[in-house]
């Protein structure tokens, strides 16, 4: 049965090209270390949302308005001003009471700036009043948190840990060190922000093989770094994953690039109130899992064909991303694409130029985050509003809410009478075995059986899990010896209702499973 979306990479996606551990880890020097070398590169990433994810609360990065200005709205109260070069927060701390804090740390640069506060040593917090730059105002990020002191959503709770969950992704070279007797952080890291070695890995065996011409130590690549982005999209694509996704840490802090992602992480699967039936975004997930999900990266597209990676600007402006193989011309890369014009109004429907005409606009849809963040779906998925049954939206009503899905779905029809993006999706599957997983443990066991992308039959195995002792155990064991780590993972999560001693017997080659995850 096809069941649609597009194929995942075979065996073991973002293991190959990796390297062995390196015996010693080398040093790290800081991006001005690079800066003599790599002029263009350096000059692309100053001033880039890496280069500034995490920077000092100074007068050239502060962009806020600290000009003694009041925030009061929906029970919060703040005041943000300035003594001398230090900036201030008056707010509610932990206890109830209102005072000055100083800023700490300032993290992004667009469309947010977000300001770090220490309620206390050994602790840093996000304050969640943003600073909108475009708008030049002052915004709650999550409006509908009204949480007081004592609450894990208040501006000093768990949840906005700026060491627990945040700063390993603005910086470059960061353990948490997280200390359990007393509940503090004493975080190391070579470099705030996403510095060049935060990507490249430590450079200094780099330096000295640059500098001596000497052979590198065994574990690192011939000229001396952690990792070699360009071995292979699978690793360039961990690397990049390693932050734009939503996962799970399983060591302290970011790893050492070149680290395999399955030993450093474990990625969050489609599941509800996360991500919609169908595979697109919901809630913050980021970019990776949906990629994990395109037929892009089934046929081996890697991050940088679209974004120039340093810069971390798109390649291209507009439609041109796309056509850079979506095109007559094609790309010998990826011989199977059809040459025709996608560009035009003979495959959009739309009248050239407008937003209808964009290829985004149909096959990336755009949600919001944190109040003004808007971010694309990275699954690249072809609209299919005949499956708004499931509760999955579609880029057509996205934009003509007035019409409906029923609507949409006969113009699509219309356009496209032969195509084969049509027919049974793995959404349905889904979307019933949230409500009642019982009732769907063969069509489960299908999709997890499935060669298509990872992450859609380890959700598959993540619902089975749901259902308890099930006859079909050795199937799900089976799946253990999958290629995709993800698939291994979720299978081995899936036994957990088999009775112990025969669920020992089915888990213990999991055991020996090469990835962490």
């Amino acid at each position: 049965m096809r069941i649609g979306g597009g194929a995942g990479l075979v065996a073991a996606w973002l293991l190959a090209g990796a390297l062995a551990a390196p015996a010693e880890v080398p040093a790290y020097l800081g991006s001005a270390a690079c800066a003599g070398c790599h002029e263009a590169e350096t000059a692309a990433w100053q001033g880039s949302d890496h280069a500034l994810a995490w920077t000092p609360p100074d007068a050239a990065h502060v962009l806020g308005d600290f000009g003694d200005v009041t925030y009061d709205a929906g029970g919060r109260h703040a005041r943000f001003y300035r003594d001398g070069d230090r900036y201030l927060i008056e707010t509610e701390g932990a206890d109830g009471v209102v005072r000055p804090f100083e800023v700490v740390g300032v993290a992004g640069i667009d469309p947010l700036q977000q300001y770090l506060l220490s309620p206390e040593p050994g602790r840093t917090q996000v304050f969640d009043i943003a600073w909108d730059v475009a708008g030049r105002r002052w915004y709650p990020v999550f409006p509908g948190q009204d949480a007081g002191p004592g609450n894990g959503l208040h501006w000093t709770g768990v949840y906005k840990s700026w060491e627990a969950r945040c700063a390993e992704c603005h910086a470059t070279g960061y353990t948490r060190s997280y200390d359990m007797p007393t509940r503090t952080y004493a975080p190391r890291m070579a470099e705030q922000g996403v510095g060049c070695e935060g990507c490249h890995g430590p450079g200094a065996a780099h330096l000295d093989w640059v500098r001596t011409g000497r052979a590198p130590a065994a574990g690192l690549t011939p000229t001396g770094l952690t990792v070699d982005l360009a071995a292979s999209a699978a690793v360039e694509t961990g690397q990049c994953m390693a932050c734009h996704s939503r996962r799970e840490a399983i060591a302290d802090g970011n790893s050492l690039p070149g680290t395999n992602y399955h030993d450093a992480y474990t990625l969050a699967l489609l599941t509800e109130g996360v991500y919609h039936p169908d595979g697109q975004i919901l809630d913050e997930v980021f970019e990776g899992g949906s990629f994990l999900q395109s037929k892009m990266h089934g046929k081996g597209l890697r991050c940088s064909d679209c974004h120039e990676p340093h810069g971390a600007a798109l390649k291209a402006e507009g439609n041109a991303v796309c056509a850079q193989c979506h095109s007559p011309a094609g790309n010998p890369r990826f011989p199977s694409l059809p040459l025709q014009v996608f560009d035009g109004p003979e495959h959009t429907h739309h009248p050239d130029g407008s937003a209808g005409a964009q290829c985004v606009a149909c096959h990336m849809i755009e949600r919001t985050y944190m109040g003004i963040d808007t971010r694309r779906d990275h699954s690249f998925r072809i609209p299919r509003p005949d499956l708004a049954a499931t509760g999955a939206p579609d880029a057509c009503t996205d934009c003509h809410g007035d019409k409906g899905a029923a609507w949409a779905a006969a113009r699509i029809a219309e356009w496209f009478p032969d195509s084969t993006h049509r027919g049974p999706h793995y959404a349905t599957t889904l979307a019933a075995a949230r409500v009642a997983p019982e009732d769907r443990v063969q069509d489960l066991l299908a999709l997890a059986e499935w060669q298509g992308p990872g992450i859609v039959r380890a959700t598959a195995l993540d619902l089975l899990g749901r259902v308890g002792p099930a006859p079909s155990a050795g199937r799900v064991a089976a799946l253990l010896a999958d290629p995709d780590p993800l698939v291994r993972a979720a299978a081995a999560g899936a036994l957990q209702g088999v009775p112990p001693a025969e669920r020992l017997a089915l888990l213990q080659p999991a055991l020996t499973d090469p990835v962490a995850s």
